[in-house]
């Protein structure tokens, strides 16, 4: 049997995370991100996207391109429990892998022809970061791969409550309108690593060409900077 394979990233991703913090824990939590999928030059053939919009959801097979290794561990420890406790890697998502393969299902927002880089996908709900490459596309299909009744180990939801954010109006006006939504969803949902709970600690986050700066008080998010990066 071949022992080796070769996967060459058919596209890239295009959107407003262009470090690993802050992104979202799973695919599908904040449908207000957007995203772009550019393809490579050989894969822009519309032929080959004949039929795609007719789903709403497609999975993105991509790769962890910031967590590449040359060896790898057959336990990891997953920051959902404490950041001490080790689970096999199998019984996890950490980017650590064998192979550092990752696996998506987003919404399909659109497809479009651009004149310039052929056919590019418009979805939604990725926790990719920007420049991910993208390995395969395929369709969602809710009768075979939604499974409701699964059991989800502890890998389930971490917490059953979601931050305030309180944030100055002087600096809500530093905040483009189009990305208020999105980035509030994404701060609601605590970047932080679960174990750290330090009421003082200043954290930042960068999104969509800013660098917001906050702290977390019990359930509130206090907004306390906002810069551009330039």
């Amino acid at each position: 049997m071949q022992s080796t394979y070769i996967m060459k990233p058919i596209a890239h991703i295009h959107n407003d995370f262009p470090d690993k913090f802050g992104i979202p824990r799973q695919s599908g939590l904040i449908d207000s991100l957007k995203a772009e999928i550019i393809f490579e030059p050989e894969y822009r053939n519309p032929d080959a996207f004949r039929g795609l919009e007719a789903y709403s959801h497609i999975w993105l097979i991509w790769g962890f391109s910031e967590s590449i290794r040359s060896d790898w561990s057959p336990t990891v420890r997953p920051p959902r429990l404490g950041g001490n406790t080790r689970m096999g890697v199998f019984a996890t998502r950490s980017p650590f892998r064998p192979n550092p393969i990752g696996l998506s299902s987003v919404r399909l927002e659109a497809v479009e022809t651009h004149s310039e880089h052929g056919p590019i996908l418009h979805i939604s709900g990725a926790d990719l970061m920007d420049g991910t490459p993208i390995f395969d596309i395929k369709p969602y299909l809710p009768y075979v791969d939604s499974h409701p009744e699964a059991s989800e180990g502890f890998g389930g939801p971490l917490k059953n409550y979601t931050l305030d954010i309180e944030c100055p109006d002087k600096l809500l006006e530093q905040i483009p309108k189009d990305k208020r939504e999105a980035l509030f969803a994404l701060l609601s949902q605590d970047p932080r690593p679960s174990y750290q709970n330090d009421a003082e600690r200043i954290y930042g986050l960068r999104f969509a060409g800013m660098e917001i700066k906050f702290r977390v008080d019990g359930t509130t998010l206090h907004v306390i900077s906002v810069e551009q990066i330039f």
